[in-house]
């Protein structure tokens, strides 16, 4: 009887030997799996990050180009208003020139 239990115990570190490298095995597998899934959404974000970055350039560009011709637009009423009205435009700008003047000795 004594001989018996010996086998089975034998047995048993056979088979546990056995499920360990199934489990490590398995582990392997599974750290591959989600190794492979972290770097596919990598990516995915990647390439979300770089089409909002090119909407938002796009965006930037059209907004740059609005505020450059409204720019341009006032600075041409301001160049036609002055032509009309010379003597105002040199009064407003004396004025002004007086003002920020009286401003800055203030400090």
């Amino acid at each position: 009887m004594a001989q018996s239990t010996k086998s089975n115990v034998s047995d048993l570190g056979g088979d546990i030997n056995k499920q360990m490298a199934v489990l490590r095995e398995d582990i392997a597998n599974l750290t591959a799996t989600v190794a492979d899934y972290g770097k596919a959404q990598g990516t995915q974000l990647k390439t979300a990050a770089i089409g909002t970055a090119a909407n938002a350039a796009k965006a930037g560009a059209v907004t740059a180009n609005a505020a450059k011709q409204k720019a341009e637009a006032s600075y041409a009423e301001a160049e036609n208003a002055v032509r009309a009205n010379p003597g105002a435009a040199v009064g407003i700008a004396a004025g002004l020139g007086f003002v920020v003047g009286m401003l800055a000795s203030r400090r």
